[in-house]
């Protein structure tokens, strides 16, 4: 489990240490700040202070770069049609060397190729844009 999750979890260990790290030395200077007014740490205080500091680095740091990770592979490996833009074009490009090499053999190729890597729908399209090919038949 370890190893598939590693990541992940090193992630976790590390931002749990940097919280617990960052109340704990919180927590030391609210003391002796405390201290040097001549009142007592009242921990209530201390919380309300934390939370608010805690919730003001999250909102500037950890949100936003969590929007820019998890929206960036959103869009990537998601669905977003610019993202498929280069693969699509890149499998057009080797569907038609496939076709010049293979001649009549080549769909038949194709069709295995796509039951091999459980493809469905059909080949590249990208954007959409339909051409002629060299042949005149189109794209298939």
């Amino acid at each position: 489990m370890f190893g598939k999750y590693a990541y992940g979890l090193i992630t976790l260990a590390f931002f749990l240490g940097s919280l617990v790290l960052h109340w704990w030395f919180g927590w030391r200077a609210f003391v002796n700040d405390a201290q040097t007014h001549g009142q007592a740490a009242q921990f209530a205080e201390y919380l309300d202070e934390m939370l608010r500091d805690t919730f003001e680095n999250w909102q500037s740091e950890f949100l936003q770069l969590m929007w820019q990770v998890i929206g960036l592979a959103y869009f990537l490996y998601v669905g977003s049609p610019t993202s498929k833009e280069n693969d699509d074009r890149l499998e057009a490009k080797i569907d038609e060397l496939i076709r010049l090499q293979a001649g009549d053999r080549a769909d038949g190729l194709l069709r295995d190729i796509d039951e091999r890597y459980l493809r469905s729908g059909g080949h590249a399209d990208p954007f959409g844009h339909h051409h002629e090919r060299g042949d005149g038949q189109g794209k298939r």
